[in-house]
């Protein structure tokens, strides 16, 4: 039997994951099966504990990635995050987060270097794999912004005690801190109707770089405005392709080049606009 993986979350139907791993293993030479699963966090355990010898990994979405924390030996990384999205099978299930390094390599090919000062908008897994990566661009500060106070409060308090940052909890949609040279949105374009004019990304000077981890559609009104003032944009697909990289790398032992990836995402969704 062929070897398989596939992604699991809910919803899914959409999820572009088969089409950038089904491009990887095309361009490798793999001869691999790769589906969709739609999959709630209670049958999570029982659907992994089922998989026969032919599974080698499975990539994890909303809303499984703080379940799948637990399903194997974890990397450093969802140690940190309680957080996981990729499941390497095998005589022992290992467990990564590829995410922070997605995220890196995504805003790294953006152009984007060192930064001291970070806003982060959303207080879930995504929002904190965001915070340890611009930590590790070296933001000493970062506000985060988000609807839930309690949250965002629990966000602040796990990154001071695991991170050395210091972390500034804010309401959805408040002034953008001025000092702020990175901004990364993890809420849903709606979730920012009405706020995009009190956050004013124009008027904050020393604002370098937005991303929207929102693909679909695109650009997102966010994304519109930065691009509008002149400002580095790196979006949803550019963190997918990054991430999905380190899933591949991590599943069959080969890398793939990010544009290989890009080119097949972009060429599904200008079908799916089509048709």
């Amino acid at each position: 039997m062929n070897p398989r993986a596939a992604v699991l979350g809910s919803p899914i139907d959409h999820s572009l994951s088969p089409v950038i791993h089904r491009a990887a293993y095309a361009h490798l030479g793999l001869d691999w099966n790769y589906d969709r699963v739609e999959l709630q966090p209670d049958r999570f355990a029982g659907f992994v504990a089922g998989l026969d010898d032919s599974w080698r990994g499975l990539s994890v979405t909303m809303p499984l990635k703080e379940v799948a924390a637990g399903a194997g030996v974890p990397d450093d990384d969802v140690l940190l995050t309680g957080a996981a999205n990729t499941v390497v099978l095998g005589d022992e299930p290992h467990v990564h987060n590829t995410d922070i390094p997605g995220l890196i390599d995504a805003l790294a090919s953006a152009g984007v270097e060192r930064v001291r000062v970070a806003t982060i908008i959303g207080n879930g897994a995504t929002a904190r794999s965001a915070l340890v990566a611009a930590v590790r661009f070296g933001a000493g500060l970062v506000e985060v912004q988000g609807r839930d106070v309690g949250r965002v409060r629990a966000l602040h308090d796990w990154a001071e005690q695991r991170l050395p940052v210091e972390v500034q909890p804010r309401s959805l949609g408040a002034p953008l801190d001025p000092a702020s040279e990175l901004l990364v949105s993890t809420v849903p374009s709606a979730a920012l109707e009405g706020r995009l004019d009190v956050l004013d990304i124009e008027l904050c000077p020393a604002l370098r770089a937005v991303c929207d981890v929102i693909y679909d559609p695109w650009p997102t009104p966010l994304a519109a405005r930065a691009a509008s003032a002149g400002l580095t944009v790196v979006n949803g697909l550019d963190l997918l392709v990054h991430q999905a990289r380190h899933q591949v790398r991590l599943m069959t032992g080969h890398d793939v080049p990010a544009g290989v990836l890009l080119s097949a995402v972009r060429e599904e969704l200008n079908a799916r606009d089509a048709s």
